[in-house]
């Protein structure tokens, strides 16, 4: 007896259920709208980055001046950072990190503003640029002649290899200056006005 109660009650829960309202007709003014934005000139975007590619060699060090790069790592003692970076701020040379700290922003930043302080120096983190001029240690030193223009070369644009030294070691920035004057005399001029800018 209980059972067909249950079985009734049931079955008039199931009748008194509301029935679905019949769906409305969709709104033509709802319907997503073309964009109506002019399409990009695909040409000026290219005549624009091709103007910014020939502007911006892509590394520093290559423009119509000499120029000096260091090679550093944040895993270099800190009084050896704190020595180079100083020099880099005098001698007006480019400071280039591989990559950031335990791939960090934040933490490189803080690292350096700690090691560089007041220096009017700017570091920057360009990976290529240790494959461009095959950099496997750091400390590293690349002097670039006067006037040194890139060429294309498998790590996109690179210095051509006669114009350009390299010094690698755990040694000040007027040593390794001091070392390729006396191994390579025709870069003289190039070594000299860095050396003047590192004098007393």
């Amino acid at each position: 007896m209980g059972a067909h109660l249950l079985a009734a009650a049931v079955l008039v829960h199931a009748q008194a259920a509301p029935k679905r309202p019949a769906q409305a007709t969709p709104s033509i003014d709802a319907l997503p709208k073309p964009l109506t934005q002019p399409v990009p000139d695909l040409e000026a975007l290219a005549r624009g980055y091709a103007a910014t590619t020939e502007s911006h060699t892509g590394f520093p060090g290559l423009q119509r001046r000499p120029g000096l790069i260091i090679f550093i790592s944040l895993t270099v003692p800190r009084p050896t950072l704190e020595r180079l970076l100083d020099q880099a701020a005098r001698a007006g040379a480019s400071v280039v990190l591989r990559g950031f700290a335990d791939g960090s922003l934040r933490q490189t930043v803080a690292q350096l503003q700690a090691l560089i302080g007041t220096r009017a120096i700017a570091v920057q983190v360009d990976p290529p640029a240790f494959d461009r001029f095959g950099i496997t240690r750091v400390p590293s030193f690349v002097l670039l002649r006067d006037g040194t223009r890139p060429q294309p070369c498998a790590a996109g644009s690179c210095a051509p290899p006669e114009d350009y030294l390299q010094v690698s070691g755990d040694v000040s920035v007027d040593y390794a200056l001091a070392h390729m004057q006396r191994a390579a005399p025709g870069f003289r001029a190039e070594t000299d006005l860095f050396l003047a800018r590192l004098r007393p």
